[in-house]
């Protein structure tokens, strides 16, 4: 089962992460939190490890609706999107928001869902 959608993308790393905040923000996500995946493995465990960023993007009118109908809902907020190197390439991949929000069984959340994952999969594509 597919839970995110990814794509290989040109460019440098940093280059790309910067891509992705713009594309996010097109199309109206916020990032609210940013895990450097390498910098805390080398510091937690004196490991090297390939660049990887987690972006949490959070899109508020839609992110409020979904708390509203659904309090627990937060469990699956921010939605993730992900950029790291691997094999001499860098990838770009975003959580599919229909996949976790049918977990709750809340067919409210089915709309929002539906038009996050869009707007999720129109960022990646633009990268």
């Amino acid at each position: 089962m597919e839970y995110g959608y990814k794509r290989r993308v040109t460019g440098a790393f940093d280059d790309v992460v910067s891509k992705v905040r713009a594309e996010l923000k097109k199309e109206g996500f916020g990032v609210i939190t940013e895990i450097d995946v390498k910098k805390t493995v080398k510091e937690k465990l004196g490991t090297d490890f390939d660049n990887y960023i987690i972006l949490g993007a959070c899109n508020p009118p839609f992110a409020h609706k979904a708390l509203l109908a659904e309090r627990d809902i937060g469990l699956f907020m921010p939605c993730n999107v992900i950029v790291y190197e691997g094999g001499g390439a860098v990838f770009v991949s975003a959580i599919r928001p229909t996949l976790a929000m049918s977990m709750t069984g809340n067919p409210a959340l089915k709309p929002l869902a539906d038009e996050v994952e869009t707007r999720l999969q129109r960022a990646v594509a633009s990268i």
